[in-house]
């Protein structure tokens, strides 16, 4: 069987904290981007969870970054956290027509869910049937209700080949090691779920084990640091390609 890739990352790369921490005094803010993708091959996109970027600002990302970089954008919180999944022939669009032109772009859309939304299969099931109707894309979703991890849930992801997001957040958020997709998603919001927590390298070295193990098993996996107080993101990150020991994809 060929390996799978591993892209790894943080969710967003324009933080004013990271000055000095990772980018040099002389790299002004509207080249971060570039300078990021000097090290990393994929980012979330957290901007479009609050508010939709235009059309114009992600073809520039897109030709920033060089041929074998991706971008994970996060869907619109007024699909998952306003409307709770309902309607999605009315809130879909928008999102996916700002996309559109950058698709080759993309590894998995991800869908974060808010606490509240239970698992209700007629439910979902309406809403990933307009979604896959959007062709290129690829998904992930991140629940954080219990009821997501019930048996049900997850025969539903992977009939629709959607990506379980793994989110560890101490205990902030259930967690579970599906795998529902040829993709697999991480998440990693610090150890005490407060976004502000770096990671032992002792913790990483158990992932990196297992990343390794998914890869070679033909998965791709996109790996994602969101514990981005005092750039422990980008440490983490760094110290997770070392130990993998990959080249970019």
């Amino acid at each position: 069987m060929k390996p799978g890739k591993t892209y790894i990352g943080t969710s967003g790369w324009h933080y004013k904290h990271w000055k000095k921490r990772f980018y040099p005094d002389e790299v002004k803010a509207a080249d971060y981007l570039s300078y990021y993708a000097q090290y990393f091959a994929t980012a979330e996109i957290n901007a479009s969870f609050y508010k939709l970027p235009l059309v114009s600002t992600v073809q520039d990302w897109a030709a920033t970054v060089n041929s074998r970089f991706r971008f994970c954008p996060k869907i619109s919180r007024y699909v998952t956290h306003t409307k709770k999944l309902n309607d999605p022939e009315q809130t879909l669009p928008r999102f996916f027509d700002v996309f559109d032109t950058v698709v080759k772009k993309l590894g998995p859309v991800l869908l974060q869910l808010p606490p509240n939304l239970h698992f209700h299969e007629d439910k979902v099931k309406a809403f990933f049937d307009a979604l896959v109707q959007y062709k290129g894309y690829q998904f992930a979703l991140e629940p954080r209700h219990e009821s997501w991890m019930e048996p049900g849930a997850i025969r539903l992801l992977k009939k629709y080949k959607i990506a379980f997001v793994i989110a560890h957040s101490g205990n902030r958020f259930p967690y579970g090691e599906f795998i529902t997709a040829k993709n697999i998603y991480i998440r990693f919001h610090g150890p005490r779920g407060n976004y502000a927590s770096g990671y032992s390298a002792a913790f990483l070295q158990q992932y990196a084990d297992k990343i390794v193990q998914w890869q070679q098993a033909g998965h791709h996996i996109w790996v994602f640091f969101n514990n981005d107080g005092n750039g422990y993101a980008i440490k983490n990150a760094l110290t997770l390609i070392d130990k993998i020991k990959t080249p970019l994809p």
